[in-house]
């Protein structure tokens, strides 16, 4: 039986959708994630969100408010649906920050913004608004750590959602002959500096990196 490896815990139906296509599963957090203990803003309009864990810890301090009356953009679909699903306006969604930016920057450059992030945020998107003086202010509510573990066998497939997953995995294991599974071109770029055998998923979402898992699996 093929072992795939995920770097992730993986939600229930996650673990089915893998689990009925007769492949052998291992799952573990290769990154731990902190909220920092900071006071975010609740008077701007327009919020800008590049992950899942900046919605939360917004979430959690702006829950008693109403919040039909914020902006967000973001990037990626389950940013945007937990952002929606609590009654925040999603203006503009792009698959990743550079389009977010390019989109900003294109229709929104008269609007200011406060863009909530973690200590590993990349730097395109603020690069961006810089060169075109957008307005924005940056605040850091959670820091992602390195969360290492060795294991003791090879897995035919590793499945990688972001570049500080990779450099996580790498600290205590070696990707050996494994054909990685990356969720987007930033992961993709991490995984080529150690590995030729790596599929990107043609979504940025989970589901669809356990589909070309399961697909190239399945093909051989």
């Amino acid at each position: 039986m093929k072992t795939v490896l995920s770097t992730k815990m993986l939600s229930l139906s996650q673990k089915e959708l893998f689990l009925n296509s007769g492949l052998g599963l291992v799952e573990y957090d290769a990154l731990k994630i902190d909220f920092s203990d900071v006071e975010i803003p609740l008077d701007y309009n327009n919020y800008i969100f590049t992950s899942k864990n900046a919605v939360k810890a917004f979430l959690n301090q702006a829950k008693a408010l109403d919040l039909s009356k914020y902006n967000a953009f973001c990037v990626g679909e389950k940013t945007k649906s937990l952002l929606e699903e609590k009654g925040v306006k999603v203006i503009e969604m792009a698959e990743n920050a550079s389009e977010l930016a390019e989109i900003l920057i294109k229709k929104h450059r008269k609007e200011s913004f406060l863009f909530l992030c973690g200590n590993k945020r990349r730097d395109e998107l603020p690069a961006s608004l810089k060169k075109y003086n957008v307005r924005y202010n940056e605040l850091e509510v959670y820091r992602t750590h390195l969360s290492a573990k060795a294991f003791q066998k090879d897995f035919d497939g590793i499945m990688f959602f972001s570049p500080s997953g990779i450099r996580s995995y790498l600290l205590k294991n070696t990707l050996g002959n494994s054909t990685l599974f990356c969720i987007g071109d930033t992961t993709a770029s991490e995984a080529q500096k150690h590995s030729k055998n790596i599929i990107r998923a043609n979504k940025p979402t989970v589901e669809n990196v356990l589909v070309q898992a399961i697909n190239h699996f399945k093909h051989l």
